[in-house]
């Protein structure tokens, strides 16, 4: 096994997320890019059919392609983030990913992560509304919820029960990589748009009213492009932090290691027992 697992420090769990993202950046980057081409053809879409003007029925047509883009980002968002977690254990483990594989292993688990991911979302919006800290206490932890979901296949409150338990006496650490990877997603986010919006500026200021719909075009594109070049890195680094908890608190790394030696004893099937 290539992987040698044992206890990561943070530093070390953050340098083992970039270097899984860029040896295999066209893996990650294409399970996030996949199903997120679909909400921006949607909203492409959108931009096209869409008539200029302020009456009632124009922003009625806005508020369903809005709503509608809204739907489906939470749709595609749990398929990728699902899809992502399958992908880093298969490659932290040593063992071959691919996007397609990916895909279909988590076909079925799609309804679940969404409505884990809104179950997890309600309870951290309201624990925000108590003064904040609430709210991150919250957030903190369930960060594993999606990863135990997907791993170990659980309901949607055993998965936020089981996430606790992992993530006990590790808030700190947890909170330093949320904090990183929320600063890099919004530094990144700001970097591809704010070009967009002073050439948007500049042209309304010239009166050149028709642009609008090209702007908001390219608004749209370097919302995906940041989405997939950065919505992978949280799922790597929490992919990476549940197994790193497993190994601290249950010796996941030698039962793994028993796992692996334990196989080649196995009976052969029958296919085999018959070649």
């Amino acid at each position: 096994m290539a992987t040698a697992l044992r206890p990561l420090s943070t530093g070390e769990l953050l340098d083992r997320t970039f270097s899984l993202y860029r040896s295999h950046f066209g893996l990650f980057v294409g399970i996030f890019a996949l199903p997120h081409l679909v909400v921006l053809a949607f909203q492409f879409i959108g931009v096209a059919v869409q008539s200029p003007g302020t009456q009632l029925s124009n922003l009625f047509m806005n508020f369903f392609w809005i709503m509608g883009a809204a739907f489906l980002t939470v749709i595609v968002s749990a398929a990728s983030q699902a899809a992502t977690v399958v992908a880093v254990s298969q490659v932290h483990l040593d063992r071959p990913a691919s996007v397609t594989d990916a895909f279909s292993r988590v076909k079925g688990q799609i309804a679940g992560v969404i409505g884990l991911s809104m179950l997890v979302g309600l309870a951290v919006g309201v624990g925000f509304l108590f003064l904040i800290v609430p709210g991150v206490i919250l957030a903190l932890m369930w960060s594993l919820a999606v990863p135990v979901k997907i791993l170990e296949n659980k309901g949607a409150t055993d998965s936020m029960s089981r996430s606790s338990d992992l993530t006990k006496g590790d808030w700190g650490r947890i909170f330093v990589i949320w904090f990183l990877f929320i600063v890099l997603n919004i530094g990144v986010t700001w970097l591809l748009q704010w070009p967009i919006l002073i050439a948007a500026g500049v042209s309304s200021r010239a009166g050149l009213q028709r642009s609008t719909a090209v702007w908001q075009v390219a608004s749209q594109t370097a919302t995906f492009v940041s989405e997939c070049l950065v919505g992978p890195l949280a799922t790597i680094a929490f992919s990476l932090v549940y197994y790193d908890e497993r190994v601290r608190k249950e010796a996941f790394d030698l039962q793994l290691m028993m796992t692996t030696i334990d196989a080649p004893a196995l009976p052969p099937s029958p296919a085999q027992a018959g070649a």
